[in-house]
């Protein structure tokens, strides 16, 4: 197709109307797939199957002979009372399935949530897991005014290279060691004051 070499607000315009155009053919199409899915034919069976309906067989097959209106009436609202009891059944037993089977997605669920938490590295945890163990050793060793060793625990890879992560034991000892280092400082920057100077 040419292009249009005109003024810009014309060739917007026939963008536009060119637009509409593509839109109103696909809308044709799927209007004509939908027709064709709707005549279509799939077996010739189909085309002249009967509809069954079990609760008029039902009645059919129980009512023998000539049965007044009312009897009629009668056997016809008992029998669709027992069919509904029956779908009403159905329909809870799939309920009661369903229902089932998100229990048992929920469970399979939370064991991975479970698996994965143990499986996850996760700092928090592990100062609480931290805390705990300092309240149980301080508890021991206020009842037994003994001091003793901080035990670590062993979870992961002792091979591993842990040192960018937190560790409370390594953070006292730089912490003690810088406030050594300032301490020394300080006092050599005391001595270094005190001496006296001598201007030559």
């Amino acid at each position: 197709m040419a292009h249009y070499k005109g003024a810009a607000s014309e060739a917007g315009r026939a963008m536009h109307l060119m637009k509409k155009r593509e839109k109103a053919q696909q809308e044709i199409e799927l209007r004509k797939k939908k027709i064709e899915e709707d005549l279509k034919i799939d077996n010739i069976e189909n085309k002249f199957a009967t509809h069954y309906d079990a609760v008029e067989q039902q009645l059919k097959s129980s009512t023998i002979g000539l049965v007044t209106l009312d009897e009629m009436k009668a056997k016809q609202e008992h029998i669709v009372r027992e069919r509904e009891k029956k779908l009403a059944q159905k329909k809870a037993e799939k309920e009661k399935e369903r229902q089932k089977e998100i229990e048992a997605k929920q469970a399979q669920k939370n064991k991975q949530k479970r698996q994965i938490q143990a499986l996850s590295f996760d700092p928090d945890e592990e100062e609480e897991e931290e805390e705990e163990e300092d309240e149980t050793t301080s508890e021991k060793s206020w009842k037994e005014k003994d001091e003793e060793p901080v035990l670590k625990k062993i979870k992961k890879n002792p091979d591993v290279d842990t040192s960018f992560l937190p560790d409370r034991e390594r953070e006292e000892a730089d912490l003690k060691l810088r406030e050594e280092l300032r301490l020394e400082w300080v006092m050599t920057q005391a001595s270094l004051k005190d001496e006296p100077i001598t201007v030559t």
